[in-house]
């Protein structure tokens, strides 16, 4: 399988939502990148249906989350080097 890299975006609509299971499973793949708050980027062999699948075991039925596969195209601004350097590595 070919590993890509997937777009992970989620807002939890609840209150005092507890993010800690959520974000302990994002931490699960072996390389990721989180610079936003609720912003992320895995590199996975799973398809983006299949991450939002297991992720979904951790958010509410309020809650929205979006997977997306990346294209290798992108443009960012006022990243640290290192966080700029893994986004050049990772996405071109």
């Amino acid at each position: 399988m070919t590993v890509k890299s997937l777009l992970v975006g989620y807002d939890l609509n609840r209150p005092g939502q507890d993010y800690d299971s959520l974000i302990k499973e994002l931490k699960e793949f072996r390389t990721y990148w989180r610079h936003l708050d609720s912003t992320w980027i895995v590199r996975t062999e799973k398809t983006a249906t299949q991450v939002r699948d297991v992720l979904m075991r951790h958010i509410d039925s309020s809650d929205e989350l979006l997977v997306v596969e990346l294209t290798g195209n992108g443009a960012w601004a006022g990243f640290s080097p290192r966080g700029s350097k893994w986004l050049k590595d990772n996405l071109l």
